[in-house]
């Protein structure tokens, strides 16, 4: 399986996570995140050390704080609904600052704050200390389903390559005088977007027409086939069983 090039959220090094089989990561990753989701709300000091746990990883992948702050922006879309929440929630209401808040709503952002900045911190740990190659093969031997890895295999290969395709054609209208200025141009960024799709779709038949007289018949042939021992999986184990330990802490308190 292809698409070895390396990208923007991985970090070199040769720290004992980067060294760890790739189903082992991903399988611990899903596991925490689960183990958070289902912790309640209320258990705010739990989520603490869930943060505190996901700090040991990068401290021990030697991936610094900066690094996965600046990477995990891509949240800010769901802090901004946050925010709106304890405005417009109904219910029991308090006032906080002189403003008029829902107690529901003030919970509803806690949660979504708290348990989606978690599993961002810990996919962009994820993403920081595997190779996108090694993710896919990863995926391949949990057993996901073999055309999903062929999507997400061809998608990352072939991504480049439609944006290189886009910014020719945005250098092409450029070079032609045209400006988007306002909503009477969106008539031809549509245009554009449509050969944009036709040029792909095209693209597409023909590297299925190469893939197939080259003796693709609906699966890819796995080169590496990655393994895992029982004590890489003890170590990848202990993040989601040291969160399920706190999980069931943050139940019974």
């Amino acid at each position: 399986m292809g698409a070895g090039h390396a990208h923007k959220l991985f970090r070199h090094g040769h720290s004992p996570v980067h060294r760890l089989p790739p189903h082992c990561k991903l399988a611990a990753a899903f596991g925490f995140v689960v183990v958070v989701v289902a912790t309640p709300r209320e258990a705010v000091w739990a989520f603490g050390l869930y943060a505190a746990l996901l700090a040991g990883v990068a401290a021990v992948a030697r991936v610094p704080a900066g690094f996965v702050l600046r990477r995990m922006l891509i949240e800010v879309p769901f802090v901004l609904f946050a925010v709106l929440m304890p405005f417009v929630a109904q219910g029991e209401r308090v006032e906080v600052l002189g403003t008029s808040l829902s107690v529901s709503g003030l919970w509803g952002a806690w949660n979504v704050l708290a348990k989606g900045t978690l599993g961002v911190a810990a996919s962009v740990l994820l993403a920081a200390t595997t190779e996108l190659r090694e993710l896919l093969l990863g995926l391949q031997r949990l057993k996901l389903p073999p055309l999903l890895v062929q999507i997400a295999a061809f998608m990352i290969r072939y991504g480049d390559v439609i944006t290189d395709e886009l910014r020719r054609m945005s250098v092409a209208r450029r070079s032609r005088g045209f400006e988007a200025r306002g909503v009477r141009h969106w008539g031809v960024l549509a245009k554009t977007a449509g050969a944009l799709f036709i040029r792909s779709y095209e693209r597409g038949e023909r590297v299925h027409l190469a893939m197939v007289s080259r003796g693709y018949t609906g699966t890819m042939p796995v080169i590496d086939d990655v393994t895992a021992s029982r004590t890489q999986w003890a170590y990848a184990a202990a993040l989601p069983a040291a969160a399920s330990a706190v999980c069931l802490m943050g139940w019974t308190l």
